[in-house]
């Protein structure tokens, strides 16, 4: 049931922000916060799993759609709750405070470090391919990257936006330029795709490769939720966040596809390294030994980059929860000296390196993504329980839309957890423990959500 607030408990609306996004913008955050470190790393992972192109366009396509299911709920729920603040916002509406204490516990605890984690883990890979080095040299790196990442936001670097976008430009120029120039030079061979559909012999069993591979995809799809946390901002939300969610998610799934058949094109099947980024591969295959050492060096800078972003924003959804009272008002304390949130960026370095440490890119995947997936299956239910706003906030195909999302993403949940236990098993212990950690932190009277902002022009 949906938490009913009590007049004397309810405070007033905060000032609203300006709504400036408009379509364009919003579209461009969808698609700036999805292209990250997984495509740099999936595609080589995938196509040695999968061992089939027909397979492979599969899994892209599958986890595409499930994503434009779950982009939909989310859109519908940003029009009806058009503020800042995301699932956060949606969860407390529908649950309460407890089960909103639970969603920013995983993302403390679990989903922020283990997607610093990967990152970082990526970002080695990539390294090797620069400077050869052993399986500790690549650990001892990631947990290089983090801490310099971590180093630059707790003495006061603040990455200014226009560079942030830069660093998203040129990752999707560099995509933009492995699909032109591997098609266009002719370097490769349609050859490649024979056999189309028939798997190898020696391929792993298609279950579990698809099981893999689905963990990937959506892996490389994931954060287009993120732009639901700035409705507050948009214009016409109702409107542009749904839009912006399609066009963003159905680019990326478009443009992955396009760059995994560019990739299959220049490098054979038995050719394939799981563990090296398909970039640097496939700049070999292209411009030799060089082009290979200058794409992964493009894709280091642009990494690095993502990694200062990450460590400077999620602390912020920490500072909201502690001003509302659902998080210890020490974890949003902000350094006497540098005036940054030094502990809830050190609490997320410490919890990222120790994955990076002890886990490869696929088991740090399996330590957060069962629980992060539940946790976004759960946000689209909301979808059934808080009302739609007139003349706004329906999900497109509504009632089965976020079916669409939900039973493949419990599926995912199953599957995954069924794979890889251990490593599941830890990240939904982790969260288990945050149920008797909100009775510790949660105060008597919680601060309620303000009344949502109305929608503005």
């Amino acid at each position: 049931m949906p938490t009913e607030l009590r007049p004397s408990e309810t405070l007033a609306p905060p000032a609203a922000l300006p709504r400036r996004l408009g379509l364009a913008a919003a579209t461009a955050v969808v698609v700036g916060e999805v292209v990250g470190i997984g495509i740099f790393l999936t595609p080589s992972e995938m196509a040695r799993s999968l061992a089939s192109p027909f397979w492979l366009f599969a899994a892209w396509g599958a986890a595409g759609l499930v994503s434009i299911c779950g982009a939909l709920c989310f859109g519908a729920l940003a029009a009806r709750h058009p503020e800042d603040g995301g699932a956060y916002v949606y969860l407390r509406r529908a649950f309460g405070p407890r089960v909103a204490f639970q969603y920013g516990w995983m993302s403390l605890l679990v989903t922020d470090p283990g997607i610093t984690a990967a990152m970082a883990t990526g970002l080695a890979t990539y390294a090797a391919s620069l400077v050869p080095m052993s399986a500790l040299g690549m650990k001892l790196t990631a947990i290089g990257a983090i801490l310099l990442a971590a180093g630059a936001n707790v003495v006061g670097l603040r990455a200014g936006a226009g560079i942030l976008q830069g660093l998203t430009a040129l990752k999707l120029g560099l995509l933009a330029a492995i699909a032109a120039w591997g098609f266009g030079m002719g370097t490769g061979s349609w050859s490649h795709f024979r056999p189309f559909v028939e798997r190898p012999a020696d391929a792993p069993p298609l279950a579990s490769a698809m099981v893999g591979g689905l963990l990937a995809a959506f892996f490389s799809l994931a954060g287009w939720w993120d732009v639901s946390k700035l409705a507050g901002e948009a214009r016409d939300p109702g409107r542009t966040l749904p839009r912006a969610l399609i066009l963003g998610v159905g680019l990326v799934t478009l443009a992955y596809m396009v760059v995994s058949a560019a990739f299959w094109y220049l490098v054979p099947l038995s050719g394939v390294d799981s563990g090296r980024g398909f970039a640097a591969q496939a700049g070999e295959a292209m411009f030799g030994a060089a082009g290979g050492r200058v794409f992964a060096a493009v894709v280091i800078v642009s990494v690095m980059g993502s990694l200062v972003g990450l460590l400077m924003a999620a602390p912020r959804v920490y500072y909201a929860m502690a001003r509302d009272g659902l998080f210890p008002a020490w974890l949003a304390a902000v350094h006497p000296r540098l005036g940054t949130p030094a502990r809830a960026v050190a609490i997320q370095a410490v919890a990222a390196s120790a994955l990076a440490a002890t886990g490869s890119f696929d088991q740090i995947l399996s330590y957060f993504m069962a629980v992060t997936i539940a946790f976004l299956a759960l946000t689209a239910a909301v979808v059934y329980i808080t009302p739609a706003t007139p003349g706004a906030g329906r999900a497109p195909g509504h009632p089965f839309t976020p079916l669409g999302f939900i039973v493949p993403a419990v599926a995912i949940v199953a599957m995954q957890v069924a794979s890889d236990p251990i490593r599941s098993g830890v990240g939904l212990g982790i969260v288990a423990l945050g149920v008797p950690a909100a009775g510790l932190f949660l105060r008597g009277s919680p601060r309620p959500i303000p009344p949502a902002a109305p929608p503005g022009p």
